[in-house]
This record gives C-alpha cells, structure tokens and sequence, in this order.
C-alpha cells in the first residue's frame, strides 16, 4: 500500500489508469493530424421504397405474355388459309378457261405480259404456230412422235419441269410452251419461222 497525499490508493490500479491515458493521447496525437489533412468520402446510394424498386424490377412473365396467343394464331391462320383458298380458286378458274381454246389464248396473254413482255404481232405468231400444232387442245397427242399438248412437247415429259399435272393441265402446257420458244427460239415469230420451214419448231 502506498500513501498519496495522506489517501492510500492501490499501486497498480494507478499504473493502469496512467498507461491508458498515456496510449489515448498518444492515439489522438498520431490520429488528429491525419484526420485533419485527409479528405475520405464514402458514398452510399439507398434506394427510396416503392417507385424506385419497381422501376427496375421487370415485370412478371405473366405480364409479357400475350393473355391470348391462341386467338392471334388462330386469326393469322385464317387469313393465311383465306388467301391460299382465294389463290387456289384463281388458278381452278384458270385451268378451266383454258380447257377451251379461247381461254388458253388468254392465259397465254396473260404469262407472256408478266414474264415476257412480247408484242402483239408475237402473240400473232404464237397463236399460227399452236393452230397448226394442236388447235390448242390440251388433249392433242401425236400418235406417231407422241408428241402431247398446246405446244405438242416431245417428249411430252418436258413439262414435268413446270408440273405432274401436264396430262390435264392446259396452264402448265401453256407454261411450258411459252418457256421452250423463249430460251430456243427467243420470239414466238422465230419459231414459227422454223415450223414453216420445217414442219416443227
């Protein structure tokens, strides 16, 4: 026991008191000026509740969906199927016109103005050569060469390249007729010259 000032006090309870202010002074010495010189800044973003978190929250797969899907499908293929049906009408129409021979005239008229862009005087042609070789009658068949159709292909296979259906198929006779005179013969008036010279073309 010691006697300070006449008031005993334990030793190293005071030893401790002095060594812990000793390191507080010594911390707020070391400290101080670097707090003092140093600018730290932290900077934190807290996001705000509701508008905010909805914002950048997607919205459910629910809501992307299209509630319903089945009606527009079934929409588009009625259209689809709409049109196919108008398209098939057309070309039935067309064929049958074409079974008579003023009908196939004008299905002619009709290929050579989208795809060819002949003139009149080469429809004249056209129309003299396919008098003298069927009439134009889809049914017109050569028993001799074999030769088959409006433009009398031989052999008469030659049209498979358009369609299967060149038996019945005035159109795709037609089709073809008009495809051979363009990449033999160029102009209709051409192969009829040769059909003159020749008796075929």
């Amino acid at each position: 026991m010691m006697k300070v000032k006449g008031i005993a006090a334990p030793a190293p309870k005071v030893r401790r008191l002095s060594i812990s202010a000793a390191c507080l002074a010594f911390f707020l010495i070391i400290s101080e000026p670097a707090y003092a010189t140093s600018n730290l800044q932290i900077s934190v973003t807290i996001p705000i509740a509701g508008a905010s978190l909805e914002a950048s929250i997607p919205a459910p797969l629910e809501e992307q969906i299209d509630p319903n899907p089945a009606l527009l499908e079934l929409d588009s293929v009625k259209t689809v199927d709409a049109s196919s049906m108008a398209l098939i009408s057309v070309a039935a129409r067309k064929v049958e016109s074409a079974r008579q021979a003023d009908g196939a005239r004008e299905v002619a008229k009709e290929i050579i103005a989208a795809k060819y862009q002949w003139s009149e005087k080469q429809f004249t042609c056209l129309d003299q050569l396919w008098i003298k070789e069927s009439h134009w009658n889809y049914k017109a068949r050569n028993k001799v060469t074999g030769a088959h159709g409006i433009p009398q292909a031989l052999p008469a296979t030659k049209m498979e390249i358009i369609g299967t259906d060149w038996r019945t198929n005035p159109v795709t006779q037609i089709t073809w007729g008009l495809k051979y005179i363009q990449e033999r013969y160029e102009t209709p008036c051409k192969a009829w010259s040769k059909f003159k010279r020749s008796r075929w073309y």
